[in-house]
């Protein structure tokens, strides 16, 4: 059964191209894709995430639980409110996905996590959790939406009470707050600014409606795709998955490895891994002749074994194809990319190649 999310009349009434994705009916553009990209770059685009997967983590045994699951150490929130991304690895530090976890309250935290992994995230941490004073609540009672580029906040306060707009006007970067049951993160997947939006499905509705009516582009996936390349966020199944590492896929930086006494899932593979010395990583590249590079696609580096393409497309704000490309870590400098049977010129690059709106 293809599943439909609160907003799937409103994308067919929007003359939406719909699609399946992991069991979901979404929009893959609602015309162009182009415009979309262009518009959340300089302006503000609206997007339908209701297909991701909401939990809570309820219970004074629940911050104790997310020090063992999770790569990144929660104590490094520094209060209620803040929100940290992390991965979630097996225990030979393959990652089962990447998400986003918020701390609503002492015992209270939000995880976000991809809609591909659902069924394995959720029997994982139930697996986990046993044993601890924590329970676990999926929201499927919640809807989702987002709202991305630099005019989203300022577009999203004209429509909200004074007291909501003055809670969401003070957020910083990876923060959340709740006015009215209303839950605002200021998070996103584009490389912009702007805010992921959690509540019933009915105000979710009607606050899609109003921003629409103000003039807020709706938007694909197709744009979030190119967005969320040229901002270097990676995506679970292509750029990484349970074979392999945070330490090869340029999320080292999830990896928190003080206190010496936390046992998270995975910390003793990738101890191992960090010292014996890594074996492949994750770089960026962009094309430098024409073309398009594409995942799958083979990357041939001088006197090292082929790497592959995991993510590729054609960057509308820089005007070429750049991709992300699994290499063996010796690689260094230009490479080439297999095309159609062709070798092509291709620059390595880091990972991220747009910094809101920018050439990073």
């Amino acid at each position: 059964m293809i599943l439909k999310t609160a907003l799937y009349q409103q994308h067919v009434d929007l003359g939406a191209k719909m699609v399946g994705f992991h069991g979901w009916s979404m929009p893959l553009h609602y015309g162009s894709q182009l415009q979309e990209h262009q518009e959340v770059r300089s302006n503000a685009g609206l997007f339908d995430v209701s297909h991701m997967t909401v939990i809570d983590i309820l219970g004074a045994g629940g911050r104790q639980f997310l020090r063992l699951l999770l790569t990144h150490d929660i104590d490094q929130l520094p209060h209620i409110g803040r929100a940290l991304y992390s991965c979630m690895c097996n225990r030979y530090g393959g990652i089962i996905d990447d998400l986003i976890v918020y701390q609503r309250g002492p015992d209270n935290y939000r995880l976000v996590l991809n809609s591909a992994t659902k069924v394995n995230d959720l029997a994982w941490i139930r697996q986990h959790i046993q044993g601890y004073a924590a329970d676990l609540q999926e929201r499927t009672d919640l809807a989702m939406i987002a709202i991305q580029g630099p005019q989203a906040i300022k577009k999203t306060l004209e429509l909200l009470t004074p007291m909501q707009a003055d809670k969401v006007s003070t957020m910083a970067p990876f923060e959340c707050v709740e006015p009215d049951n209303l839950f605002f993160a200021r998070t996103g997947y584009t490389g912009e600014d702007g805010l992921e939006i959690i509540a019933p499905p009915e105000r979710i509705l009607q606050l899609w409606k109003d921003l629409i009516q103000a003039g807020v582009k709706p938007c694909g996936l197709a744009a979030r795709d190119t967005l969320r390349i040229e901002a270097g966020l990676l995506l679970y199944g292509q750029d990484m998955d349970e074979t392999t590492s945070p330490l090869e896929s340029g999320l080292n930086w999830t990896v928190t490895w003080d206190p010496q006494d936390r046992d998270f899932i995975g910390r003793s593979a990738l101890q191992s891994q960090k010292q014996q010395g890594l074996k492949q990583k994750l770089i960026g590249l962009r094309l430098q002749d024409k073309g398009v590079m594409r995942a799958g696609q083979k990357v041939v580096i001088e006197g090292l074994p082929d790497g592959i393409i995991t993510s590729g497309t054609f960057s509308p704000s820089l005007n070429q194809s750049i991709a992300f490309a699994r290499v063996p870590y010796a690689t260094q400098g230009d490479v080439s990319v297999e095309i159609r049977d062709k070798l092509y010129r291709a620059q390595t690059n880091k990972l991220r190649f747009i910094q809101k709106g920018k050439t990073a």
